[in-house]
């Protein structure tokens, strides 16, 4: 699926990445990898809206989280599909949610390890917390294909390697941005590397060589 044809990508008038060009297939698993600041968030939100063009259904977990302090971890799951109903449902919904939503929405918090906090309001749950929450939001989304912002930057070592399989089990295609290697080695099908405004890598992550990957982060 052919998402980018010699994109410049950016803000304003300097572009962040030049010349992009990008196709994902049905299936992969990608990781992006970089230095903070090379452009994977830029990336991203070109690739979501190209997915969003093309007509499929796509779950986003974005960097800042987009969470609701004041609601329960609970009601910022359902939040979710507010696009896939009328006002006055989702309003009903904020008061009280019926109960096939409510348990579908459960479930998802119970997988991600956050039945305890279901109840309570955002602005009272840790970081790693905080970052379960959003992504427990886009699994009860679902969709086609799941665009996340570093999803498990907050997250210890286990619960990253466990939640990056369990994202990894639940959405057909998936494309993150990453800052942890080890576990864009162990959940990606697929590399791509920012440096220096373009993409320096795009292989298999069977593939990836050290030295490839730590050229990214080397300036």
């Amino acid at each position: 699926m052919q998402l980018l044809i010699a994109a410049d990508l950016g803000y304003g008038a300097a572009p962040v990445l030049r010349d992009v060009t990008l196709d994902v297939e049905s299936g992969q698993r990608v990781a992006l990898l970089g230095r903070s600041g090379a452009g994977k968030s830029t990336l991203l939100a070109a690739i979501r809206q190209a997915l969003l063009d093309r007509g499929l259904r796509v779950a986003l977990v974005p960097q800042d989280h987009a969470l609701v302090p004041q609601l329960s971890a609970l009601h910022n799951v359902l939040m979710g599909r507010l696009d896939d109903h009328g006002a006055l449902y989702n309003l009903a919904t904020l008061i009280r949610p019926r109960r096939t939503d409510r348990a579908a929405a459960l479930k998802v918090l119970a997988r991600v390890g956050l039945t305890p906090e279901a109840e309570r309001p955002v602005e009272a749950l840790s970081g790693g917390q905080k970052q379960r929450v959003a992504l427990a939001r886009a699994l009860y989304r679902g969709g086609d294909v799941l665009v996340a912002d570093e999803p498990l930057s907050a997250v210890d070592p286990v619960q990253a390697q466990a939640l990056a399989g369990l994202i990894g089990t639940t959405f057909p295609t998936s494309i993150l941005a990453l800052h942890d290697v080890s576990v864009a080695l162990t959940f990606a099908t697929r590399l791509i590397g920012l440096d220096g405004g373009r993409i320096a890598l795009d292989m298999p992550a069977q593939d990836a060589k050290t030295a490839a990957i730590e050229a990214l982060y080397a300036r």
